[in-house]
């Protein structure tokens, strides 16, 4: 897997593996239902990433991908310090947080999280000390140490310090003439006390590890055929007489600071949006210190000046084994081990945008215009599907305007190629770019002024709202009439993530989901208010009383003895409304199914609450990112899939959008995903009432059960090939 693109994934994951935004409970009370119904969000969310490291301890996970799932739990949980633990914190400290939705005081849920936190990380620095490095020594790949280097491999390390290393570092003194130097957030630096041998007198300084050179750097060969390679920091560490020269080295030691990078934006009428969110970029890298990564071998005095200089709390020091900040270990992923990966995986072309002829040029109207193709990702292709549809449209002189979402996209992105290259042709051209797309708001503002100097229309959606949804608009005059081909998907118009993120998407040229889509551009560009659509279900005006209204649906039938049945598969699932409308449905009778690859606050299980209710969790090579919602309907089954998960920000401050799908191919398809995901043969993780989650991996005959994305790979395959 690429680094970048696997850095994305856990920005995208985290929330990690979604923003995640600071958000009270909006539910009011239910006075039929206990007090204590429901799973905290905090420690839900570290339990999800405590499945990831459960990926990376497992030896039958492939061995770079360990490695890989080390350095995702590492950067998930980097994301979660910054933006929750830093927002909690924030409003402790400011007066202004509220117990949480499970009327935990703040303060407590803030130890709670800090005591699980250290728990994970130390078992999360154990796992790579004690299981993925002494199996990539077994594979020839060593992560060495100075004290395991030669004389020889020191004199040939010696001429790479001197030649590669030592003229990019800065070393900053701390003395009355040099106050304590800013430790930027995520940087890793090593601190260092030295003595002057002719005045006896011992300083202080700080020396920031650059982030521009590799985190491992590769030793020369010796002859062994072995990859040997030596942190970035240990290689420094031992030539600190060089940066010192005269002076006594007495201590050094790693560090590493957390910040509180969140971004708040206050929007008005007196500032363009851009400009205050630019302001705001620039003041992140400045926020408040929220935690403190040590390695274990740290003096007290050095600790002592670090806790006083940065003003943390005790349970905010993190005393770790070496080396830290494992999000460096993405580098060997870039590897050319094959064997040591997860076989490689290339997406088929969806069988409905086959040409029908072998040598013929794909033409995605005519096959969407033949009837609505529903797209997984990424076991079929993006680039053969979404990317090529927008592409045509761009050539296409019949297309007379594309209006498209953007929330995230690659930094080389051929879909914003695409937009510009049609509005070079003269068409007409929308973009709706969500600048305020966490950790994504430079990347986005840059691709919104390339947008506007090729003369793409580019809006940014409503004041106080992000847009999330996934759309695209393609108008094409077809004889004497306009025809609609539409796109509405779960994931991002993003061709890199899309080879590692589960999603869903519907090309269709239906003349009513068209018109819904035109309608919602109209009022994010404008200032139209759309009373009620068709096909759709949007946020923030519908989604949740869309979504109730179904869930009573199923209540009814239950009650009536009809056919009832809920389904749902979300990254996370928090919005008490909701949750307690799945509570009301078990206890009507209702079978409730959630797959959840996230945050959970569900107690499933639970007598005369839950019983009815069952939540699995599938974490993998693929990152699951679909939403589905299916409802039973006394066997007129209503199935969405669209951008929203079932948290408070996507049902309240953002635009989302589901759209309902009415082939029954398709519904066939998504019971068959619920069916994989939801069977006892299906690798995953159960959750309990009490918030704990059991993987089940093994069978009772102690064979492994079924990958359910293998299971998908091979069977898009087969449908592929048995059309041939």
């Amino acid at each position: 897997m690429d680094s970048d693109i696997a850095t994305e994934a856990a920005v995208e994951g985290s929330g990690a593996l979604d923003e995640y935004e600071g958000e009270e409970s909006t539910a009011s009370a239910d006075a039929d239902l206990p007090t204590d119904r429901f799973l905290d969000r905090e420690l839900s969310w570290l339990a999800f990433n405590q499945r990831v490291l459960e990926l990376a301890e497992d030896p039958r996970t492939p061995l770079l991908e360990r490695a890989n799932f080390l350095a995702i739990f590492a950067s998930n949980l980097d994301e979660f310090f910054m933006v929750r633990v830093a927002g909690l914190k924030r409003r402790i400290e400011t007066g202004l947080a509220v117990p949480t939705n499970i009327g935990t005081p703040p303060e407590e849920v803030l130890a709670a999280v800090n005591a699980k936190a250290h728990e994970l990380q130390m078992r999360h620095a154990l796992a790579f000390r004690d299981l993925v490095k002494p199996a990539l020594d077994e594979q020839g790949i060593h992560i060495e140490t100075w004290a395991d280097l030669d004389e020889t491999d020191r004199a040939r390390v010696d001429d790479v310090f001197a030649g590669q290393i030592f003229p990019v570092l800065m070393p900053l003194a701390v003395d009355p003439a040099h106050p304590f130097p800013y430790i930027s957030g995520l940087s890793l630096n090593l601190s260092v006390r030295v003595r002057n041998p002719k005045t006896e007198k011992v300083e202080f300084a700080r020396l920031k590890v650059p982030t521009n050179l590799p985190r491992f750097v590769q030793l020369p060969d010796d002859g062994s055929g072995r990859l040997r390679y030596i942190p970035l920091e240990d290689l420094i560490s031992n030539h600190l007489q060089d940066l010192f020269p005269g002076m006594q080295v007495l201590e050094h030691h790693e560090f590493r600071v957390t910040r509180n990078e969140d971004v708040e934006i206050e929007e008005d009428e007196t500032e363009s949006l851009i400009q205050a969110l630019e302001k705001q970029l620039l003041n992140r890298r400045f926020g408040p210190p929220i935690r403190l990564e040590i390695t274990d071998d740290m003096d007290d005095l050095t600790l002592g000046l670090l806790v006083r200089e940065l003003g943390v709390t005790d349970q905010e020091v993190y005393r770790l084994p070496a080396p830290l900040d494992q999000s460096g270990l993405f580098q060997l992923t870039r590897l050319e081990r094959p064997g040591l990966k997860y076989a490689k995986h290339v997406p088929t072309t969806a069988v409905q945008l086959l040409p029908s002829e072998p040598n013929a040029k794909p033409d995605v109207f005519a096959s969407v215009a033949r009837g609505d193709i529903l797209l997984h990702h990424p076991y079929e292709s993006f680039s053969t599907s979404v990317q090529t549809f927008l592409e045509q449209a761009a050539a296409d002189p019949n297309v007379l305007a594309i209006k498209q979402t953007l929330y995230r996209t690659s930094g080389d992105s051929p879909i914003v190629e695409a937009l510009i290259d049609a509005a070079e042709a003269g068409k007409q051209v929308l973009a709706l770019v969500e600048i305020k797309a966490r950790f994504d708001e430079q990347n986005n503002i840059d691709w919104a002024r390339k947008l506007e100097k090729a003369g793409v229309h580019v809006v940014y959606g409503l004041v106080g709202l992000k847009t999330h949804c996934k759309l695209a608009l393609v108008v094409r005059q077809e004889g004497h009439k306009l025809t609609h081909y539409s796109h509405i998907g779960t994931g991002n118009y993003n061709p890199k993530t899309s080879r590692i993120y589960e999603d869903l998407g519907l090309l269709t040229a239906d003349d009513q989901v068209g018109k819904d889509l035109t309608r919602l551009f109209n009022e994010l560009s404008g200032y139209a208010i759309e009373k009620k659509f068709k096909r759709l279900l949007v946020a923030p005006r519908y989604l949740r009383r869309g979504l109730l209204k179904a869930i009573d649906t199923e209540i009814a039938n239950a009650r009536a003895g009809r056919d009832s049945g809920i389904r749902i598969k979300v990254n996370s699932i928090v919005d008490e409304a909701i949750i307690d409308g799945l509570y009301r449905a078990s206890q009507a009778g209702v079978p409730v199914d959630i797959v959840v690859r996230g945050i959970c606050g569900i107690r499933p299980g639970v007598p005369g609450l839950s019983e009815n209710i069952r939540v699995r969790s599938i974490l993998g090579r693929y990152l699951e990112h679909s939403r589905i919602f299916a409802f039973t309907n006394d066997g007129d089954p209503q199935v969405w899939i669209g951008s929203s998960d079932m948290m408070h920000r996507n049902l309240d401050r953002r635009v989302e959008a589901l759209v309902r799908l009415t082939s029954p191919a398709h519904l066939a398809e998504v019971d068959d995903i619920f069916a994989k995901a939801l069977s006892p043969g299906t690798a995953s993780w159960w959750l309990d009432a009490d918030g704990s989650w059991e993987r089940h991996v093994d069978g009772t005959d102690g064979t492994s059960l079924e990958d359910m994305q293998d299971a998908l790979m091979k069977q898009i395959s087969q449908r592929k090939r048995a059309l041939r």
